[in-house]
């Protein structure tokens, strides 16, 4: 975790911004972006051509959805079913699920909404026998407000409970109350930084961990899920700077365990670098022996749109080789060109 935070840079920096007829405009760092020569319905009519064909045209699928965005993708599945009389989904599950399950999950959650992969996510991680408490946390601590309510909205629908109730049922203590505060979707999202309120965060910080002795958990709730990224960032700051003996995080984690303190820590380095905890989380995916497929598929499709050209950039400083290099020998196949096309160019 130290090494974390100190060879990172913060999350956001001065250029990340254009100035578009004077005014500030954001970058757009995803690695998918929308087709400039799309039509729905020939490509509705090239995937059912390469579906039905024999032995399943695997390379124009992936050609295809890889080059969409997903909102194209969601034109393409409305037009497909309106002419096959059939869902997309159901005709790629299959032909894929027997040939190539890795490429199935891949390409089945690309043709999901962002709201609709996220619930999936959830549901799977809380209908499990035990609870994928990872995979909450990543979400909730990520996700914008906009995106949290759309998530609940989604998972009300599809599964017919409010994921409150669900986080209730799974999870219990400080966890569940951290998670339920995520999921209030009420984060300040300001990318301006209070220096007065961060100082005073810092030392209420200070007074209900390092200086009492032992952390008061429901403070550091209240503050760690309340404030914008870069608003948390600067409260490190100040706190490593003018208060603590050691930093913020190497206190969390000699006075805490468990999920709670997950939890603490993937705020916090969220609040330094969110693409550099995505990277963390890819590399430890295809470190040693085995490959982690799930957070694969989950990260580099939940990103693509989103910020994936950092997470890729973050993760060649981190770990000195690009990431296609170890996809290219932890993966194979159809499956490792999907991954591949989802990075973006080498």
């Amino acid at each position: 975790m130290r090494r974390f935070l100190d060879k990172l840079r913060p999350n956001r920096s001065d250029d990340d911004d254009v100035k578009v007829k004077g005014k500030p405009q954001p970058r757009y760092y995803g690695t998918i972006t929308p087709s400039q020569n799309f039509n729905a319905s020939n490509d509705a009519k090239v995937l059912k051509s390469a579906i039905e064909s024999k032995g399943v045209d695997e390379d124009v699928i992936i050609a295809v959805l890889v080059k969409r965005s997903n909102e194209q993708r969601q034109k393409i599945k409305a037009v497909y079913e309106a002419s096959a009389g059939k869902k997309l989904e159901q005709d790629l599950d299959d032909v894929l699920k027997f040939k190539d399950r890795d490429l199935e999950a891949v390409t089945l959650a690309m043709l999901m909404t962002p709201a609709h992969f996220d619930s999936s996510l959830i549901r799977k991680a809380t209908k499990r026998l035990g609870t994928d408490e990872e995979i909450l946390i990543e979400i909730l601590v990520t996700r914008s407000n906009r995106e949290i309510r759309d998530i609940k909205r989604v998972f009300k629908e599809e599964y017919g409970k409010d994921l409150e109730e669900v986080i209730k049922d799974e999870t219990s203590g400080t966890f569940c109350h951290a998670l339920l505060e995520l999921l209030r979707a009420e984060r300040e999202e300001s990318h301006d930084v209070n220096v007065k309120k961060a100082r005073e965060d810092a030392h209420t910080l200070f007074d209900s961990g390092e200086n009492k002795g032992d952390i008061c958990e429901a403070t550091f709730i209240d503050i760690l899920t309340s404030r914008s990224e870069p608003q948390l960032m600067k409260t490190l700051q100040i706190y490593k700077e003018e208060l603590g003996e050691t930093s913020l995080p190497k206190l969390m984690q000699k006075e805490l365990k468990g999920d709670i303190e997950d939890c603490f820590i993937s705020l916090v380095k969220c609040a330094w670098n969110t693409p550099a905890f995505f990277a963390e989380k890819l590399h430890e995916a295809m470190k040693g022996h085995g490959t982690c497929e799930d957070t694969l598929i989950r990260i580099l499709v939940s990103r693509s749109e989103i910020d994936l050209k950092k997470i890729v950039a973050e993760y060649r400083g981190m770990y000195g080789k690009p990431i296609q290099e170890d996809i290219l020998n932890d993966t194979k196949g159809h499956y490792q060109a999907v991954l591949l096309g989802l990075c973006g160019p080498h």
